[in-house]
């Protein structure tokens, strides 16, 4: 679906890792271009014709990102490096000003390494606890689970809507309903989720979302945040600079810009927003259900051709996202993946940036295929067919 679309597809590359990041569309590379062979100045810092038309685009971007996840107001969008980013500056620009000692944040152990260690420098610096809500057998997060985790003192449940490894949805609306309840706020770690799922953030009621542009088609290094316009206006920069600021005098008085203008600080990556909105345009032209469908159907298909096979192990066989983890016995995932590579199959392999899940699978290292629109049956049969031959391994790889 839509390969010819892909210019890194031309090197005859069978691509498995779109969890990590996706491929880039033609249309995402040339708007990328055209800003920089056309209009490429600055954004909010001339009165030139080709300056207010970067003032145009890059604020127009706010506006279409705003109507791609159903956010209320444009001014809710902050532009970011990405979820990393993103995640940092709630914990960091929010939430340290807003916890004490004591409180308490919910996540998974199967959350990314970005929604993890940012909670844990918050425990050291001002003695906030970080509890985990249980998996169930499925490595996935119940609402019963949820309900049995939360204390008087739980202030913050931060989850991803769909995890890196496992590949579980979470049930998000359900869990913001009940936590808005106990007056707990909700961070949501979309970077899985912004191209397989449908995001709503008015109906979900999340306070703070996070997404990066390059697991949506979209170019590396940029991303948004959105939160709620009073949380926003609630919250510290973590970066002080040009463009920020609305005036400083020398004895130290500063007055900040409104939201969201006073998050960011000196240039942005104006391509890198220019191209994201290609990015969404892409995936609107397909639509996001049609992609859901395709990536789902590729997963039950490669799910049924491994089960044929004696030797491999899967992890997550029912859940619902388009990933597939997997080891083939008594071989370690970064060989697997070394021999893959020699046939032109890329895939993931190690611990996925979340390395307390480790202790959850008792194995350290596993291989991830993630599947994005491009992807094939016929892909998965070539996969299958190498996977067959693995016996040679170290002829190939040593």
């Amino acid at each position: 679906m839509n390969c010819e679309d892909f210019p890194m597809l031309k090197q005859n590359l069978i691509y498995f890792d779109n969890g990590a990041t996706t491929l880039k569309p033609k249309c995402v590379i040339e708007g990328i271009n055209e800003y920089y062979n056309s209009y490429s100045a600055n954004a909010h810092r001339g009165d030139y014709s080709i300056s207010q038309k970067v003032d145009s685009m890059y604020e127009g971007v706010r506006e279409k990102i705003k109507n791609f996840i159903h956010a209320k107001e444009s001014s809710e969008i902050v532009f970011t490096s990405g979820t990393t980013d993103g995640l940092n500056r709630i914990v960091f620009g929010y939430f340290k000003n807003h916890l004490k000692e004591n409180d308490e944040v919910l996540i998974t152990e199967s959350e990314h390494a970005s929604n993890v260690l940012p909670w844990f420098v918050l425990e050291k610096e001002i003695g906030i606890k970080v509890k985990y809500i249980p998996l169930n057998e499925n490595h996935e997060v119940t609402m019963e689970n949820v309900k049995r985790s939360i204390t008087k003192n739980t202030k913050v449940i931060s989850l991803a809507y769909i995890t890196n490894v496992i590949g579980d949805i979470r049930p998000m609306r359900e869990i913001i309903e009940y936590a808005h309840q106990k007056n707990i706020l909700v961070v949501g770690d979309g970077a899985q989720s912004i191209s397989h799922l449908k995001t709503d953030v008015t109906l979900d009621d999340i306070d703070f979302f996070v997404t990066s542009a390059h697991k949506m088609y979209g170019p590396t290094g940029i991303g948004f945040l959105y939160g709620k316009f009073s949380l926003l206006n609630e919250m510290e920069p973590t970066t002080y600079g040009g463009g920020m600021n609305a005036m400083y005098l020398e004895n130290g008085y500063m007055e900040l810009r409104e939201v969201p203008t006073k998050f960011e600080a000196g240039t942005q990556n104006i391509a890198g927003v220019i191209g994201m909105s290609c990015a969404i345009d892409y995936l609107e032209k397909i639509g996001i259900n049609k992609i859901m469908q395709h990536e789902h159907h590729l997963k039950e298909y490669l799910v049924n051709k491994l089960k044929q096979l004696d030797n491999i192990i899967i992890y997550n066989e029912t859940n619902p996202g388009s990933i597939v983890t997997f080891n083939v016995k008594d071989i370690f995932s970064q060989d697997t993946a070394v021999y893959l590579d020699k046939h032109n199959i890329c895939i993931r392999s190690g611990n996925h940036c979340s390395k307390i899940l480790n202790q959850v699978f008792s194995v350290s290292n596993t291989c991830r295929i993630s599947f994005g629109v491009y992807n094939t049956e016929k892909e998965i049969d070539y996969l299958i067919e190498v996977i067959k031959n693995i016996e040679n391994i170290w002829q190939e790889i040593l």
